[in-house]
């Protein structure tokens, strides 16, 4: 099981969105907070990006921009926001020299996995040569899609953009793979315990199982997984059970016994009451879509 691919789409809820603007000499535009992740690529010309608490970040041709928390911030043409307007009403110009593809995807706030949370405000991934070919190849099939209108255009830019989200969150942890959960996902022994996890969350888990996986001993590998991550194995395991219900709560109509089977739990009732003491609500209330849910993991 690719860990990654696997909190991705446990965090993901509907369809990223997008909008192409051609820009002119003199622009600045406000990107309010939102609940969700926001993205930027510069496809051609090149700008800044200025937050509350970070100095202005240059971004240049080719140059993809990750705000993995929302936050809100600015895009504008220099290294200051006094005239910035909101986004929604950017006219653009269509002769203009910079081209931007911005966007965001949709991400439910009660699962964040640590490997998301604990990413920077911003994720800012230059165009050097060499580096992140995938991430480089993608963004050149996303110019292409979005500058023209063949065939299947709208399935491709969606599908891309899906490529996109990972190959970001994947270049960062390339980058940062020294400490804590970029480490474990690096680390075989660690990595060998979590894929085993998320293949099969329903397995009765115990530490020595985990431990003969990684081929290390239960002291070692609880010793090194909580080191590493900050959770020991098995509070790890409980979390993303959790983690995983919720998503099967929002995105299916299964009941709640074959929720409750399906992420290790023999009892609905064992299921619900771990449940509500992990979200604050019972199963079926949270599955209710008008119900805003606070985490407490």
């Amino acid at each position: 099981m690719d860990v990654l691919s696997d909190v991705i789409a446990v965090m993901r809820t509907g369809r990223p969105s997008s909008s192409r603007l051609r820009l002119g000499t003199r622009w600045c535009y406000r990107f309010a907070p939102y609940d969700g992740a926001g993205f930027h690529v510069f496809l051609r010309g090149a700008g800044w990006l200025l937050t509350e608490h970070e100095d202005p970040t240059p971004i240049g041709p080719g140059d993809v921009v990750l705000v993995p928390h929302g936050g809100a911030h600015v895009l504008s043409d220099s290294p200051r926001a006094e005239h910035a307007v909101p986004f929604e009403s950017a006219a653009g110009d269509p002769d203009g020299p910079t081209d931007v593809l911005c966007g965001k995807y949709r991400l439910d706030r009660t699962r964040t996995h640590p490997v998301l949370a604990r990413l920077p405000e911003v994720v800012h991934l230059p165009a050097q040569a060499g580096r992140h070919a995938d991430l480089r190849a993608a963004i050149d099939l996303l110019g292409g899609e979005v500058s023209g209108r063949r065939l299947g255009r709208d399935a491709a830019v969606s599908g891309l953009l899906d490529l996109l989200l990972v190959y970001m969150v994947r270049a960062w942890l390339d980058d940062n793979a020294a400490t804590g959960w970029p480490q474990a996902l690096r680390d075989p022994t660690l990595a060998a315990a979590l894929e085993a996890l998320h293949a099969d969350p329903a397995r009765p888990w115990r530490l020595q199982d985990l431990a003969a996986t990684a081929g290390l001993s239960r002291a070692t590998l609880a010793r090194r997984f909580t080191s590493v991550t900050g959770q020991s194995p098995m509070a790890y395991l409980a979390w993303w059970r959790m983690a995983v219900a919720a998503r099967l709560l929002r995105d299916t109509d299964l009941s709640l016994p074959e929720i409750a089977r399906r992420v290790g739990y023999g009892s609905p009732y064992a299921f619900a009451h771990a449940f509500k003491r992990h979200f604050g609500l019972a199963p079926g209330r949270y599955r209710t879509p008008d119900q805003t849910v606070a985490a407490t993991a």
